[in-house]
């Protein structure tokens, strides 16, 4: 990835102009997690790496940046359990694991479910028998077809998210992101997230990391450069108990985003399941100070 030289990169404001215009134009909406929600439909961010790699300046994320590529890590290679997902460094899973939640879905104890993330990527149904390793076909789909437009990966399983009367989900979450379309243009990558729900002052920073992350390890062994990085939320959503956290961070100036390398750790990664959050570095990091104890919701 070649990035311009930190002093020359345009301050980037597309994080904090979207918690502005929920803020603004969000309609008030119940959620089943408690707290009512702004919400607004199809927000969408656009990137040129060039300019910088997505870690948002308007709240130091410095103490978690890497966690979010841990977990995507954990996902890739399968992850459904809370102890598997701890081998990752991922240690914030409990709320969504309950005895409660996995008990009403007839999953054992500390255990997410064939539907959550792990499942769909890297077991994905098949009417053959074994799972479907979406990320290994992604990386051969992208060496053999380099043009075509069918590069995508989805977390969602339908059978296995249906609710309503007589029907018993197979997750303890629905995914909320993950749906990914890699497309190679003018011999560039560019990588399209698409999230379905996204808690824009948490959770979508998380996501922007971890799937800008991606695109570096796609690019990382394919061979392909990094070009853009595209984000777009459905349902983008700020809970009433985060309101104000978002308004010290729409109230923000914008500044330049970082750098985020591979390491010389990473650069000896040959399979996209030998990933993990330590063989990234991030370099040229200016953050507005933290934020601490911004509220999320199981």
């Amino acid at each position: 990835m070649r990035y311009r030289p930190a002093g020359e990169r345009a301050p980037d404001s597309q994080y904090r102009d979207l918690l502005a215009r929920i803020l603004a134009d969000g309609v008030a909406v119940p959620t089943r997690q408690g707290p009512q929600a702004l919400t607004l439909m199809q927000q969408t961010m656009r990137f040129d790496l060039a300019n910088g790699f997505p870690v948002i300046t308007e709240r130091s994320v410095r103490s978690f940046w890497r966690k979010p590529i841990g977990e995507l890590c954990a996902f890739i290679n399968g992850a459904t359990t809370l102890s598997e997902l701890a081998e990752f460094g991922c240690d914030w899973w409990d709320p969504w694991a309950t005895p409660d939640k996995t008990s009403k879905r007839g999953l054992p104890p500390g255990d997410l479910g064939p539907g959550s993330y792990g499942g769909a990527f890297r077991r994905f149904p098949t009417a053959e028998g074994p799972g479907f390793d979406q990320f290994a076909h992604l990386l051969e789909q992208l060496a053999e077809l380099p043009g075509d437009r069918t590069h995508f990966v989805s977390p969602w399983i339908p059978q296995y998210q249906a609710r309503g009367a007589g029907k018993t989900p197979r997750s303890t979450i629905a995914p909320c992101h993950g749906w990914v379309h890699v497309r190679v243009l003018a011999g560039g990558l560019h990588l399209h997230m698409f999230q379905r729900s996204g808690d824009v002052p948490v959770g979508v920073p998380a996501n922007m990391i971890q799937y800008a992350a991606l695109l570096l390890m796609l690019e990382h062994l394919t061979g392909i450069p990094a070009v853009t990085y595209y984000h777009t939320i459905s349902d983008a959503h700020i809970y009433a108990d985060q309101v104000e956290a978002a308004r010290v961070m729409a109230g923000r100036a914008a500044r330049g985003l970082p750098t985020v390398r591979i390491n010389e750790a990473g650069a000896r990664v040959s399979d996209i399941h030998d990933f993990r959050a330590e063989h990234f570095s991030l370099e040229d990091y200016d953050p507005h100070p933290a934020i601490p104890a911004i509220p999320v919701a199981p």
